[in-house]
């Protein structure tokens, strides 16, 4: 009998296939469902990834900035040649590119996220309606770059009263928090973000620790002010989403969106929006992101945008 291999293909196939140079063009039509889940892979991946010359640490800061908040570069962490070879046994890459192109702006489907149950708009309970979801995301997003953009220009510097205005989030904050470090400062700045990402996962943007309270009542008064300066400017950008009688009810929003958790206790003659300015006034600002009882805590791994 002659010896034994335990290749399936015979001693001399290892050699044979090690010669075989082959290109292979995948390509791949993607819908993102849930960014959130998308952006902590693409931040667990860089995490994982070595750098090297003059400044690792700056470049796994930068690529981290850029997945965090580019659906595209976080596609191209998780996606890229190197790491899907790596999880490939028996081949090593020889070279290889990876273009990503977007077919259509990343921007949830607020009619699919928020369907009216009413044909015509005209019926049912109160509900956030297509368009009101639209403007509060865009708000709330705006928002977290202007914070982000804050910290970017003024760093751990504290708010004056002289340069109050040269602040766009921060300075419209409770005085006592003027002074907080940058940390607190980027977590503040992530609570408007973790409201939209609610928004765009079709869910209301239930505040589940006082610091969302107040990120979701600054997203309603610029909301406001937007709708009432800019008509215009709204109505374009709502597109084709539907109409609907409870569209841009702020009131509406105020009643159904604050108090689901948090303080429900106290004095019963104050509204909801008292017991919420209590409960800041009396809780130190390192205290105000701490998650309510009855809500579930997000995901501590989730990261920040910047």
């Amino acid at each position: 009998m002659g010896e034994r291999s335990d290749h399936p293909q015979g001693p001399g196939a290892a050699e044979d296939s090690g010669a075989q140079e082959i290109e292979a063009t995948v390509v791949l039509g993607i819908r993102i469902t849930d960014w959130p889940a998308l952006r902590a892979a693409a931040v667990a991946a860089v995490e994982e990834l070595d750098f090297g010359g003059i400044d690792p640490a700056g470049q796994r800061e930068e690529l981290l900035r850029e997945v965090a908040e580019d659906p595209n570069a976080a596609l191209g962490a998780l996606l890229h040649p190197d790491r899907l070879i790596a999880a490939i046994p028996g081949i090593e890459a020889l070279g290889g590119t990876l273009e990503i192109s977007v077919t259509d702006d990343f921007a949830p489907d607020f009619a699919d996220l928020f369907p009216l149950d009413g044909e015509d708009g005209d019926g049912g309970d109160w509900t956030l309606t297509p368009r009101t979801a639209c403007l509060l995301h865009t708000q709330l997003v705006g928002l977290a770059d202007a914070a982000y953009d804050d910290l970017d220009e003024h760093g751990e510097d504290p708010v004056v009263d002289e340069d109050e205005a040269d602040w766009t989030v921060f300075g419209r904050l409770p005085r006592r928090t003027w002074g907080m470090h940058r940390t607190w400062r980027r977590a503040l700045a992530r609570t408007f973000d973790d409201l939209a990402d609610d928004l765009a996962l079709g869910e209301w943007p239930l505040p589940r620790c006082p610091a969302e309270e107040l990120a979701l009542r600054f997203a309603l008064a610029d909301a406001r002010a937007l709708l009432g300066a800019q008509p215009e400017s709204v109505a374009d950008m709502m597109g084709d989403l539907p109409a609907d009688l409870y569209d841009y009810d702020w009131d509406g929003c105020a009643d159904e969106l604050f108090g689901v958790y948090g303080p429900d206790d106290g004095d019963p003659e104050l509204t909801t929006a008292e017991r919420i300015d209590q409960l800041l006034a009396a809780t130190h600002p390192e205290g105000w992101f701490l998650a309510y009882d009855d809500a579930e805590e997000r995901d501590p791994g989730r990261g920040y945008r910047r």
